[in-house]
C-alpha cells in the first residue's frame, strides 16, 4: 500500500459543518441544549448521523441525515463549538493548514427563533478561537439553499457581505433539488457578492446533470463548482469549465456513498476525462465525520485504487491552496 508524506500540509475547500463534527461532540451538544433525541443509546445515535452504505440508497436519503445535525447545531453555543471542533480536528487529524467551512446559518436559527446575527457571530468566534490555538488559516462560506425563497437567500448574501471582514470568504448554493429552481435567478445576487469581494462556488453536476453546470457558469460565473463530476458526460461542458478556469471541488467518498458515482471504476474514468481536458480540481471530504473518512483517507483511496498518482495528488493539493478564497 502506498503512503503519502504524513508531514505534507493540506488544504480542503469543500466541507459542510453539518457533517464535520464528530458524533461524541454532537451527542454532548444535543444534551447540553436539552434536545430530545429519538434514541437514548449513543451507538444508535452514531448510526443516526453517519453514513451506512447498506442504509443510504440515494442522494436524497443522504441529505436527510442533515435534519438531525442541523437541529443539534441550531444555537449560538452549538455553532461556535461545532466550528471550533471542525477546524481544530482538521489540523490535529490531517495537518490541514487551510480550510474553508461552509454552512447555512438560516438552518440553525430554528425558523427565526434564534437571531441570525448571533448565529453568524458565533461561527466567527469558533473560527477565531481555532485560528488562535492552531496554525490554520480558515474561512467560512455561507450556503444559500435551493429550497429557500429568493428573499431568504438574499438575506443570506447580505449577511455574508456584512461579515466579510470577519472571516466570511464566500457563498455557495446547496440543498435538495426543488422543482422550478433556476440558478439563473441568482445572477444579480452572485454579482453583488462578487462585487463585495466574496468568492463564488455552487453545487452543480452532482445530483443534477451536466446542463446545471452550463447554467451555473453562464449565469453566475463562479470561481469553483462543488462536485461537478457529471460534466464528463458532455465534451462541450468540459471545454466550458476549462475555458472559464473553473476549479472542481471533487469529493470521492461522498459521491460513491450517495451513488452519484457508481463505483471506483467509474471514478477512475471521471478523473481520466477531467485530466484529458486539463480541468483544475481539488480533493475534499464533503463531510468527514458523517462519511467516516478524512482528507488523507480520500487521497489514499485514489492513490491505492490507481486513480491518481502521488504527483497528481500533490498537484491537486497545490490547486486547493491556489483556488482558496482565503487570500
Amino acid at each position: 500500500m502506498q503512503e503519502l508524506d504524513p508531514n505534507m500540509k493540506l488544504a480542503e475547500l469543500h466541507v459542510h459543518l453539518g457533517s464535520s463534527v464528530d458524533p461524541a461532540t454532537m451527542w454532548e451538544i444535543a444534551h447540553l441544549q436539552g434536545i430530545r433525541l429519538p434514541t437514548k443509546d449513543y451507538w444508535a445515535f452514531v448510526d443516526l448521523i453517519t453514513v451506512n452504505p447498506s442504509r443510504i440508497k440515494s442522494f436524497e436519503e443522504y441529505l436527510k441525515l442533515f435534519t438531525w445535525t442541523d437541529l443539534i447545531q441550531s444555537s449560538p453555543i452549538a455553532v461556535e463549538r461545532a466550528v471550533y471542533q471542525t477546524i481544530a480536528g482538521a489540523y490535529r487529524k490531517n495537518n490541514i493548514t487551510q480550510l474553508e467551512l461552509r454552512f447555512n446559518p438560516m438552518k440553525r436559527n430554528r425558523n427565526g427563533e434564534q437571531d441570525l446575527d448571533h448565529i453568524m457571530m458565533a461561527a466567527i468566534r469558533g473560527l477565531d478561537r481555532a485560528s488562535i490555538e492552531y496554525p490554520v488559516r480558515a474561512g467560512l462560506i455561507v450556503c444559500l439553499d435551493r429550497t429557500f425563497t429568493y428573499r431568504q437567500n438574499q438575506i443570506l448574501v447580505e449577511k455574508a457581505l456584512k461579515y466579510s471582514s470577519r472571516g466570511i470568504v464566500g457563498i455557495d448554493i446547496a440543498g435538495p433539488a426543488k422543482e422550478g429552481f433556476r440558478y439563473s435567478d441568482y445572477k444579480e445576487l452572485y454579482a453583488k457578492a462578487r462585487g463585495g469581494g466574496l468568492g463564488l462556488t455552487v453545487h452543480a453536476g452532482e445530483d443534477d446533470d451536466y446542463r446545471s453546470v452550463v447554467e451555473v457558469i453562464n449565469s453566475l460565473e463562479p470561481d469553483r463548482i462543488g462536485h461537478g463530476v457529471r460534466i464528463v458526460h458532455d465534451e462541450g461542458t468540459m471545454d466550458l469549465v476549462r475555458e472559464n478556469k473553473v476549479t472542481l471541488e471533487i469529493c470521492p467518498s461522498s459521491n460513491l456513498n450517495t451513488h452519484v458515482v457508481k463505483d471506483l471504476d467509474e471514478m477512475k474514468w471521471i478523473f481520466e476525462r477531467i485530466r484529458s481536458k486539463g480541468i483544475k480540481y481539488t480533493i475534499n471530504t464533503d463531510g468527514p465525520e458523517m462519511l467516516m473518512t478524512h482528507l488523507r483517507n480520500e487521497m489514499h483511496l485514489l492513490l491505492n485504487s490507481n486513480i491518481l498518482t502521488k504527483d497528481e495528488l500533490a498537484k491537486a493539493n497545490e490547486q486547493a491552496f491556489a483556488s482558496s478564497f482565503l487570500k
